[in-house]
């Protein structure tokens, strides 16, 4: 292997501090706990108090992976979110400037929750390029309020959070160094997962109040889900030459427990190897792979596969070998 490489130098997470449960839900929708965890896996989510933006969780999580990777400026910020705090301008530039990365360049990544995979191999396009030196790639989202409270289906679902990677120029044979990867869309079937307003297609004053709340067709969700991070998996095994037995730990977007289960018993990675949190932070979108990261207790050397799959459709993988890192 040669050329440059893209390597993970630092890791930051951050979830924000408002706790809501499953029973906290149950009061005002026709659920309960038991029916969320049966079929979820969830038991609580972290969502952000009304006064908090996409932007502020992505700064702290951002300004947390700069301290693990123990630097202080970056040469571009991919900040992933489907929860931009406006459409225009985005919101990777204000996250650039609060964390003093005045003349970083910084641009948004919107893929859904795939967004921090593409934004993964976005930062390391621009590396390989030499474009760039460090790239500063975040996922955040406060996805929790574009969930319809009256709809039990999808409210109880998701939450909010944020994480970051520093990643530096490096070798393709050291520990951390980010690849391949395997990326794809399908906007076929983009109307099974979709928030319909607030882009240029239905605007005005009179669109409906479900307009503005997210929707989604749950059992074609997970077929796609499933099929796909199998498949975008494998491409990445096969193309590194890695069997199942060499994958240590198997991290997906935590989208439920379900998924993240059928695509391990898929792929032939035991249980134990599938790092599943959903239970904690709910479907998180962007951030969920940064947040199954910081919290998987991976040990340096051991070989980890993220996959994730999300509205577009949209999915991705890619591998790497973990290096010694302090994740904050």
């Amino acid at each position: 292997m040669t050329g440059r490489a893209a390597v993970l130098a630092g890791l930051g997470v951050y979830a924000p501090p408002k706790v809501v449960t499953n029973d906290d839900l149950a009061a005002d929708l026709d659920t309960s706990d038991e029916w969320i965890t049966t079929r979820t896996g969830i038991r609580e989510r972290r969502v952000a108090d009304a006064d908090l933006a996409t932007t502020d969780l992505a700064t702290e999580a951002g300004a947390r992976a700069l301290k693990s990777a123990g630097v202080d400026q970056v040469d571009a910020v991919l900040l992933g979110t489907t929860t931009p705090d406006r459409i225009c301008p985005a919101s990777a530039p204000e996250v650039a400037t609060r964390l003093g990365l005045t003349h970083a360049a910084a641009c948004d990544v919107s893929a859904a929750c795939t967004s921090f995979v593409y934004g993964l191999a976005n930062g390391t396009g621009l590396i390989a390029a030499g474009i760039a030196e460090r790239v500063l790639v975040i996922g955040a989202e406060t996805i929790f309020r574009f969930m319809d409270p009256q709809d039990r289906t999808t409210s109880v679902l998701f939450g909010d959070g944020a994480g970051a990677a520093v990643l530096r120029a490096g070798r393709p044979d050291e520990p951390g160094a980010l690849g391949p990867f395997d990326l794809g869309s399908d906007g076929s079937l983009a109307d099974m997962l979709a928030v319909d307003a607030g882009g240029s297609r239905l605007w005005g004053p009179d669109i409906p109040r479900e307009a503005h709340f997210l929707r989604m067709d749950g059992r074609e969700v997970y077929r796609h889900a499933v099929q796909r991070m199998v498949a975008s998996s494998q491409q990445v095994l096969d193309r590194l030459g890695w069997g199942i037995e060499d994958v240590d730990r198997l991290v997906g977007h935590q989208a439920n427990a379900r998924i993240l289960e059928a695509v391990g018993q898929r792929l032939g990675v035991p249980a134990e190897r599938c790092h599943i949190n959903v239970g904690r932070y709910g479907n998180t979108s962007a951030a969920s792979i940064p947040l199954a990261l910081g919290d998987a207790e991976l040990a340096a050397g051991q070989r980890v596969l993220l996959t994730a799959f999300g509205a577009g459709f949209t999915w991705g993988s890619t591998a790497l070998v973990w290096p010694h890192i302090d994740v904050i």
